[in-house]
């Protein structure tokens, strides 16, 4: 499993997370790299962190390490039903055809995680930047479909 981070400036850090994530080692990972990376990147304390709706998301441990972070950056609410809004999953998206065209294909995981790690921070700056750009799109378009699937 992997584990990034992206905002209009930059690539954030890309993690591979060799266990199930559980609610623990997700915020291992938000307390140890997306808190310095929003606090260097958003220095104002005007970011904004957006995340799904997976389990380790919305353990209470996590929500509450969230709040206590306030003044320096905020965490997106969520509607179940907008995953319209992640554009991570662009990301991800882009990142498997990558692995997917690449011969030979990936002998071992250590193999699997270099090469996720060379496509990352190789992606470019134009990617992320539209794709920050494009949420006051979608956010808008999931708005108007009322929380439901919406075309942007």
């Amino acid at each position: 499993m992997l584990w990034g981070t992206f905002s209009w400036a930059a690539l954030g850090p890309l993690i591979v997370v060799e266990q199930t994530m559980k609610a623990a080692n997700y915020l291992n990972i938000i307390a140890d790299q997306l808190h310095p990376y929003m606090v260097f990147v958003f220095s104002t304390g005007n970011g904004i962190f957006q995340q799904d709706n997976a389990p380790c998301h919305k353990a209470q441990i996590v929500l509450e390490w969230f709040e206590e972070q306030t003044d320096e950056f905020h965490l997106m609410s969520w509607s179940p039903n907008s995953r319209d809004l992640n554009p991570m999953e662009h990301i991800w998206d882009v990142m498997e055809r990558q692995l997917r065209a690449q011969t030979p294909p990936c002998p071992n995981i250590s193999t699997l995680s270099d090469r996720c790690l060379d496509i990352w921070y190789n992606l470019s700056p134009v990617m992320h930047q539209k794709l920050v750009a494009s949420m006051l799109r979608r956010v808008a378009a999931v708005l108007k479909a009322k929380g439901g699937a919406a075309r942007y």
